[in-house]
């Protein structure tokens, strides 16, 4: 133990060491993306992070006092809102980084759950991100061959012993799903499930214009709040929050992938996909200056490299749901491969939790695709002598 100690980080130079360790720990590995700089640094920023509101985050490096090198990282984060939604108020700690060394490990683990207890916090959620779910969420424990979708996290396989040895404990899956972009090969049902659709006045199903972005976060947020906010752990999103999602995507953003379900003019469900910047961001290693910004912007625009996109988050409320409304959209969808109007070749569905067995199924059955990764959500109990429950099921009662 006498070799490391732990740093908590303050300075701008501490801060680009905390951001540059994934560059040297996964240098040569074939699958890791360099994500970008910027990606992480807001996060931390309480001008950009409106979670700073209620809340607060903090970071620690671990330094070999020989080499003085940084051999491990972490952050720790917690929001009043977020934390109360839970059986016990509960933090996280995230963008976890090491050497395969229990004892880096430990003195990671030891100063986030240290300070969240002096902040009130009674378990801890990780790896998550300080932030939405669709980003930097679950530590990867299957699939480490495949390399991973924007913003979503890679790592090791030894970290899974790192976490669990330290008494992390699984609080739920998170499924990545793979199929071709070919068309027809849905299941046969999902068809006559459309068809039997079509043929109730009221049904429409389109993807969205960029021109009309407010009105896509309005309707976004209406869906998002009777479907996802069902979830544990998930607060409603307000009308800031939907257009500052909208407003953020509008740079990466293919109209064609995005789409919305609606009865009698009324929103009823989504299906928003983004073209995967982790096919073209690599090459920047983690910094993108304007110019970086311009060559992106272009890449995107003209080339054919990011040609796999990634469902970010898929939903149905609650009434319309097992009626085929998702069947609908991936169809409409599928018209618009048919017609040769977008070049992606491979689609994947990230972030289909295991407490959603409905969903699973959708997947599987009628979208025909497969389990490519898997990411757990570990939850350490401050108090070893309470009671342990997995994220309970969706449409299952909560334990009183």
């Amino acid at each position: 133990m006498g070799k490391y100690k732990l740093e908590a980080v303050e300075t701008a130079r501490q801060r680009k060491e905390f951001t540059d360790l994934p560059k040297k720990l996964y240098k040569g590995n074939r699958y890791w993306v360099c994500p970008l700089d910027d990606d992480i640094e807001a996060r931390f920023d309480p001008a950009r992070n409106e979670l700073f509101r209620d809340g607060d985050a903090r970071r620690w490096m671990v330094r070999d006092v020989d080499s003085g090198e940084v051999v491990g990282r972490i952050a720790a984060f917690y929001n009043r809102a977020l934390a109360a939604l839970n059986d016990q108020p509960t933090g996280g700690c995230g963008f976890f980084e090491s050497i395969d060394n229990q004892d880096v490990a430990n003195m990671l683990f030891d100063a986030a759950k240290q300070w969240l207890a002096e902040c009130g916090m009674e378990a801890m959620d990780g790896p998550i991100n300080f932030g939405d779910r669709d980003q930097w969420w679950g530590l990867l424990v299957e699939g480490f061959e495949f390399q991973p979708t924007y913003a979503n996290n890679y790592n090791p396989p030894y970290y899974r012993t790192l976490f669990e040895n330290y008494g992390f404990r699984n609080y739920f899956n998170q499924h990545t799903y793979y199929r071709n972009l070919r068309i027809g090969e849905l299941n046969p049902t999902v068809y006559d499930r459309v068809r039997r659709l079509e043929e109730i006045p009221g049904y429409r199903f389109e993807h969205i214009r960029k021109a009309n972005l407010d009105q896509v976060a309005h309707d976004f947020r209406l869906i998002y709040n009777k479907a996802w906010a069902l979830i544990p752990g998930v607060r409603p999103m307000d009308e800031h929050h939907a257009t500052k999602m909208m407003a953020t995507l509008r740079p990466i953003i293919d109209e064609r992938l995005v789409y919305f379900a609606y009865f009698n003019d009324e929103p009823i469900g989504f299906f928003i996909m983004i073209p995967d910047l982790n096919r073209i961001i690599g090459r920047f290693n983690g910094r993108l200056t304007l110019l970086g910004k311009l060559r992106l912007m272009a890449m995107l625009k003209f080339t054919k490299k990011a040609d796999r996109v990634f469902g970010v988050i898929f939903g149905v409320v609650p009434e319309f749901q097992g009626k085929g409304v998702e069947a609908g959209m991936i169809c409409a969808f599928e018209q618009i491969v048919a017609r040769g109007e977008v070049d992606y070749k491979t689609l994947e569905l990230t972030w289909i939790g295991d407490f959603n067995p409905v969903m699973m199924r959708v997947v599987e059955n009628y979208v025909c695709a497969q389990r490519l990764k898997m990411h757990t959500t570990y939850r350490l109990l401050f108090d070893p002598a309470r009671e342990f429950t997995r994220c309970p099921r969706m449409g299952a009662k909560k334990r009183e």
